[in-house]
């Protein structure tokens, strides 16, 4: 544990509602705190009302369900797009974004509540405990942890496991609606699904077809590409034009547009991937993920870019903000000076990310279909190679004469030392 199990009085529980966090508020009333739970719609799909009513039926003295999915797409997913925001060049950091937002409504909650501890269902291998307590320490300084999977007498009460849990649920009362576990664990929010432990921990173990919940099997999807189109502004998704059932749609709200751009992932196929990758505490972790909508505005952008961004404004960016502001969100690090840092970056960058992108989805693959911008940094006719137009070829010479210097002196170099290039 980070903190010491403090004395008696009223502590907000992040719930689920799942077995672990209802062994958890039934620890927490039997050591004697008052808990109230909290739970975070980040567009997960779950009965939360089921969840209150049993959390009430256990002990919770109160239960907090809060919509955060508007603040999570503004705040968090979008800033993620301007940046092309990506850990270990493939995860686009769906869990690591969500966990910013649900900790910060949470003591929001504890402050309402006047609690005076927070706790969380985290095991102590994983990335959620590191993300959510150093969220809490930056949002409320001297508010108390209490980190049950960190607790030996915990730890001692429930080393076995699973079975351990169930025995203690029968015994306490509570209810259980299952007794058949899934052999990995899941955790969704709007922006995707993922996929650990069990089956998966080992690594050459193919994952099976019926453990992906959000996406249609490619090779199921459907035979025909589905045509849509991006429009951004200042990097920000701000229009989303499809069809659907034979009907042109267009949306503008960000979780509409997140929504929308989900369903059309998750009926082809895209955003699926399978890594393994470099957790926080240093240890290496296999991981499945979908991540449908979030792919598509994803790759959509970095396309745009192309035809909007400076050369030079590009390659700083790529190499210090995409790159760092993936690092901070993966290791939970959004309340710091660096990210606000950061942030001021990403905002700076994108003020000329204007336009649209026609986009294709197709079993499992996305691809770009066209791209169009006001932006004055593409000139058609000089990129053309059939007009010459203002650009002077005979200046090429002059250009790649000084950038040889460099290069004949390094040849020479590797010559007298008898090191042939050819």
């Amino acid at each position: 544990m980070v903190d010491s199990m403090p004395g008696k009085g009223k502590v907000c529980l992040a719930y689920s509602g799942g077995l672990d966090t209802s062994c958890i508020l039934k620890w927490l009333i039997n050591q004697g705190y008052e808990v109230v739970c909290f739970l975070a719609d980040c567009g997960q799909e779950e009965d939360f009302k089921a969840a209150e009513q049993k959390a009430m039926k256990i002990g919770a003295k109160k239960v907090y369900i809060e919509d955060i999915k508007k603040e999570f797409v503004e705040e968090f997913c979008w800033p993620a797009i301007q940046c092309n925001a990506v850990y270990e060049t493939q995860y686009l950091l769906g869990t690591s974004l969500a966990r910013p937002p649900i900790a910060r409504a949470q003591i929001r909650v504890a402050q309402k509540e006047g609690c005076f501890a927070v706790s969380h269902g985290c095991t102590g291998k994983g990335n959620d405990q590191v993300r959510f307590e150093l969220a809490f320490k930056a949002l409320q300084p001297d508010i108390k942890v209490i980190a049950p999977w960190r607790d030996p007498p915990f730890l001692e009460k429930f080393a076995g496991g699973r079975n351990s849990l169930l025995e203690y649920a029968s015994q306490q009362g509570i209810p259980v609606t299952s007794t058949k576990s899934k052999p990995w664990s899941m955790d969704e929010n709007l922006a995707h699904c993922s996929y650990e432990a069990g089956i998966l921990e080992d690594p050459n173990t193919t994952p099976p077809t019926d453990m992906w919940k959000l996406t249609v099997d490619p090779k199921q999807a459907p035979n025909e590409e589905e045509h849509f189109t991006v429009e951004f502004t200042k990097g920000i998704p701000s229009k989303l034009e499809y069809v659907e059932n034979g009907s042109s749609k267009t949306v503008t709200e960000a979780v509409d547009i997140l929504t929308a751009a989900n369903a059309i992932g998750r009926r082809n196929g895209v955003g699926r991937i399978d890594i393994v990758e470099n957790r926080r505490v240093g240890i290496k972790s296999r991981g499945c993920y979908e991540t449908p909508g979030l792919t598509c505005l994803h790759f959509a952008h970095l396309d745009l870019e192309g035809l909007c961004l400076d050369r030079e404004v590009r390659s700083l960016r790529d190499q210090f903000v995409t790159f760092n502001y993936g690092k901070v969100l993966y290791n939970g690090d959004y309340f710091s000076p660096q990210r606000e840092f950061l942030h001021t970056s990403i905002i700076a960058s994108q003020k000329d990310v204007n336009g649209s992108v026609r986009c294709g989805a197709y079993k499992g693959n996305f691809r770009i279909l066209g791209r169009s911008s006001d932006s004055k940094l593409y000139d058609m006719e000089e990129s053309s190679m059939d007009d010459i137009g203002d650009f002077d070829p005979s200046a090429a010479g002059g250009f790649i004469a000084v950038e040889a210097i460099r290069l004949k002196k390094y040849g020479n170099m590797k010559k007298e030392a008898g090191e042939a290039l050819v």
